[in-house]
């Protein structure tokens, strides 16, 4: 018997070694018939299952090895594995840190425990875990690419982009190094050099879609739209990204034709601002026939009045019958939208006039310029790396303090959600109606009756951009591709003015740029 289960057991590690996985599965199972128990065997056969795309399956079969056999590390790592895989991954630190208590010297649970951290939005620890396996592996290009990622997340790009090289020097052909080197390089606006590492990173790997994005993002910030929109087709399939452009629907995808009787679902994708960008495209949709728009819910009152829309449905109803689709951030490429050629006639979205007249009413009693103010964005928790980006382009309420004491105006919040909560800088006075403001139609009216809105790079950017109310965007120093390089205005929003960072994280200067362009308004409209 002890015979038979060695014999499995050799025939299915060099299987399984071979990359023959169905043919190290059948072995692993004739183990475990003979003996059910077997530790080594449960244990195998479930890595099989988690490099099958199983990963329940491995974590309940890891599991049975690891009550058996509590004390070795490589069961403990490889169960962090497959429930990394299933989305917990707080229960996978815990894996990977029994595994180096058992093994203090396995490179492995280091990388993959700084991954974990990483992912849980704790990038220093990332570092030090990244950090402990190239002392114990200095040669191992993966976790060199890995930490240049963690690095660039504390905002330490120049640093990344020595790892990555340093990644390549040992794997030239690692397109994910040259992949994260655009990055990097592009956080900095080296915009050449980004363009070639991505271009390497594809030549290496055709169907990369993270690739494959990154540029087309790069072509966008540049102003070269006509290249750039077969490649941004790519997004639905990047992971992590939260895009839900990629849904598989059964039905055809819409290419600009006329619709005849045929009706067109064009859904929403990505975030708040993105719908209130590019809804802009809708009515020209609809002058080629009857369109049916999904959006969030937040946004159906508002965006109900564009024309030539048949009916507006909220995210996760369910749909009317249609016959062709088509996401709403591929209307620009449908279009062959340039430069030049970017539908930019605002206000193409319109605040009720009764909550405009209410809200004039109410402001009425504030003195001098009514200036609405936006400091943070949405953490986009559920996105890869969108809380690095929201560290970036957010500030907290303290930071503001440069716009304390300007006479003649006064200052009404519009954020919402965590950062609401966040305590004034002195002498910051901050008139507070957001708990009366539901959805973005009771935010438009209210932004409607201001005179101004301050924000960073969030939605209500974009709402007031597309009600052609006067809009400051504070910008972060890498930019996203929609507010392009070398300018304070937008082609997609003819009242907005960009206060840029000249360098990444610094925020003071911009506040001070604001708050002398504050005083001048104000001074103009005295």
């Amino acid at each position: 018997m002890t015979d038979l289960v060695a014999v499995a057991l050799e025939e299915g590690l060099g299987h399984h070694q071979a990359g023959r996985l169905a043919e190290a599965e059948m072995c692993y199972r004739r183990l475990l018939a003979i003996d059910p128990d077997h530790p080594d065997g449960l244990h195998l056969l479930g890595v099989v299952a988690y490099q099958a795309g199983q990963p329940d399956e491995a974590a309940a079969l890891i599991g049975r090895a690891i009550d058996r056999l509590p004390l070795i590390a490589d069961y403990h790592s490889n169960l962090g594995n497959a429930l990394v895989a299933m989305g917990r991954l707080a229960e996978a630190e815990l894996c990977y840190r029994t595994a180096l208590r058992l093994k203090p010297d396995f490179p492995e649970a280091h990388n993959n425990l700084g991954n974990t951290v990483r992912d849980l939005d704790r990038p220093a620890e990332a570092v030090a875990c990244y950090r402990a396996v190239l002392r114990l592996l200095p040669n191992y290009a993966l976790a060199h690419n890995n930490l240049g990622n963690a690095l660039r997340d504390l905002g330490r790009s120049d640093e990344a982009e020595g790892c990555y090289r340093e990644a390549l020097r040992l794997r030239p052909e690692l397109a994910e190094a040259h992949n994260n080197l655009g990055i990097a390089l592009r956080d900095r606006a080296r915009l050449d050099e980004a363009e070639a590492a991505y271009r390497m990173a594809l030549a290496l790997r055709p169907d990369y879609p993270e690739a494959h994005h990154n540029l087309a993002t790069l072509l966008l910030l540049a102003g070269r739209l006509t290249e750039a929109w077969p490649e941004y087709e790519w997004r639905g399939l990047v992971k992590g990204n939260g895009y839900p452009s990629a849904r598989g629907f059964p039905h055809p995808r819409w290419g600009g034709e006329v619709l005849g009787a045929r009706v067109l679902l064009v859904h929403a994708e990505q975030g708040f601002g993105d719908t209130l960008q590019f809804c802009r495209y809708v009515p020209l949709a609809g002058a080629r026939g009857r369109v049916v728009l999904e959006v969030p819910g937040g946004l159906v009152r508002l965006v109900s009045g564009l024309p030539g829309v048949e009916r507006v449905v909220a995210t996760g109803d369910a749909l009317p019958d249609f016959d062709v689709e088509c996401p709403l951030l591929s209307l620009p490429g449908v279009f062959g939208t340039t430069l030049e050629t970017i539908p930019a006639s605002v206000p193409y979205l319109a605040a009720d006039p009764t909550a405009v007249a209410m809200w004039r009413a109410r402001l009425a009693a504030l003195p001098g310029l009514r200036v609405g103010l936006v400091w943070a964005g949405d953490p986009r928790r559920y996105m890869g790396g969108g809380l690095a980006i929201d560290r970036r382009r957010s500030l907290v309420l303290e930071q503001l303090a440069p716009l304390v004491g300007i006479e003649g105006v006064s200052f009404v919040s519009l954020q919402k959600g965590e950062a609401a909560a966040q305590a004034c800088p002195e002498g910051l006075v901050l008139h507070d109606w957001t708990g009366e403001l539901g959805d973005f139609a009771d935010t438009a009216g209210l932004v409607a009756a201001l005179d101004l809105v301050i924000s960073v790079d969030t939605s209500v950017a974009h709402l007031a951009g597309a009600l052609g109310k006067p809009v400051w965007l504070l910008n972060r120093y890498d930019t996203c591709w929609r507010w392009l390089l070398g300018r304070d205005d937008s082609p997609w929003y003819p009242s907005l003015r960009q206060f840029r960072q000249t360098k990444p994280g610094e925020w003071g200067a911009v506040l001070d740029a604001v708050r002398t362009a504050l005083v001048a308004r104000r001074e103009g409209a005295a």
